[in-house]
């Protein structure tokens, strides 16, 4: 059942993970948690294999807390030296398993300063929080003051409930390695995640929170994946395997990809009149090429198109710094006009920018015609019939650019005109 579970599990998450290839800067402060077996190179060298690459720093020095990172000139010097995609942020691996009083007091305080000092740098830098684990059978050394850490669970619960809650205090973003660290417990592994000191992570135990990092840093699976630092490869794909389910299960709980502006749409034609679904997410602001030389900014819902021929149309999805840009084409073959086997015709009237009228100062156009208008968006403004004169009354138009089709029983016009008051 299990093995059917990963099976599944891989092949839906190599699915996800055909995305373009993306670089990363990390700058890592904690302590010894993150340098034994060098987690920074392991993510890196994961990242290699995948397509992706991650330029990384570090400042990790034994039994270091986030308070002593909060005042270290190192620390604060390294995160000023770059703008950094994540700033990972690391506490002692005890005292979040502390008492919450004590916690307030002797971390909280201080993940908010680094936070602050990391957005004064960069206010795009991610603060990204390593969840750690708890010791293999608690901690026997403050177990007499405060019992709940007298095993690997309570502790490992205190630790998940701080980081958390720092995580959701200062809408940053967290790896929960221990929370995938307490799957592999719960199914009975025979991985063997610790070191001998019940406490510091094995090789595999780095390895392991290293798929956990690539999964939350770059958003795609660690799975397949060739590197497996000196690991059996099957050991390495399992770990991988628990990784990725852990971390995609939970992409909003994690408050992982939730800042990222992910752009998409579909189109549906009607002639040139093509209708235009907006299924971009956690975007605000949108930036439309509609493959003829206009341009819109909005929420588009349509778009006349004024000749036919094959048009890509970019969309470019903003929300906070990010963007995400996704491309269509699409073929207009009919222009859906009224005796559309007149060869179609373009001109400009003027004046334009006009501010109450525009007129059609040509031979080619007959005193008599009918006309439609159009905003950027396509959607019919107005129509009607002019039959005495050249001249069109716009004073009604919103300022903005917009599209006419005239047909005057001899020939169809097309073109654009600006409106500015």
């Amino acid at each position: 059942m299990k093995k059917n579970l990963f099976i599944s599990l891989f092949l839906l998450l190599v699915s996800m993970s055909l995305f373009g290839q993306k670089k990363l800067q990390a700058l890592f402060l904690g302590n010894s948690y993150t340098y034994v077996n060098d987690l920074p190179t392991l993510i890196t060298q994961i990242a290699l294999t995948k397509g992706d690459t991650l330029l990384h720093d570090e400042n990790t020095l034994g039994g270091y807390t986030l308070q002593g990172h909060s005042t270290n000139a190192t620390s604060l010097s390294k995160i000023s030296s770059r703008p950094w995609d994540y700033v990972v942020l690391q506490e002692q691996s005890q005292m979040p398993a502390f008492p919450p009083s004590q916690v307030a007091t002797d971390t909280y305080p201080y993940a908010d300063s680094l936070n602050k000092y990391i957005k004064r740098n960069d206010s795009c830098s991610q603060t990204l929080f390593y969840m750690t684990w708890g010791h293999q059978n608690g901690d026997a050394s403050n177990c007499a003051t405060y019992p709940p850490i007298c095993t690997y669970e309570g502790m490992q619960a205190g630790l998940r409930l701080s980081y958390m809650t720092m995580t959701q205090t200062l809408h940053a973003v967290v790896a929960p390695v221990g929370v995938v660290w307490k799957k592999v417990r719960n199914e009975g592994d025979s991985i063997l995640l610790y070191n001998a000191d019940e406490s510091h992570p094995s090789l595999a135990g780095s390895y392991l929170a290293a798929c956990t990092f690539y999964a939350t840093m770059f958003h795609k699976s660690p799975i397949g994946s060739s590197y497996y630092a000196g690991l059996n490869p099957a050991t390495a794909l399992h770990l991988q395997q628990y990784a990725s389910q852990v971390v995609f299960d939970s992409l909003a709980l994690w408050q992982i990809d939730t800042l990222t502006a992910h752009a998409a749409f579909s189109m549906n034609a009607n002639q040139n009149n093509v209708t235009i679904t907006n299924t971009s997410q956690n975007a605000d602001a949108y930036y439309w090429d509609f493959g003829d030389g206009q341009t819109y900014s909005g929420n588009t819902t349509s778009h006349i198109y004024l000749t036919t021929g094959t048009f890509t149309v970019k969309l470019v999805a903003y929300h906070g710094c990010t963007s995400s840009t996704v491309f269509h084409t699409i073929s207009i073959t009919s222009v859906g006009i009224e005796n559309a086997n007149y060869a179609p015709m373009s001109l400009t009237p003027y004046p334009s920018p006009t501010k109450d009228f525009i007129i059609f100062g040509t031979s080619e156009v007959k005193k008599s015609f009918d006309y439609t208008l159009y905003n950027l968006e396509g959607m019919e403004v107005m129509q009607g019939r002019s039959v005495s004169g050249k001249e069109i009354s716009v004073a009604m138009l919103p300022n903005g650019m917009f599209y006419y089709v005239l047909n005057d029983d001899r020939n169809i016009f097309r073109g654009k005109f600006q409106v500015v008051r």
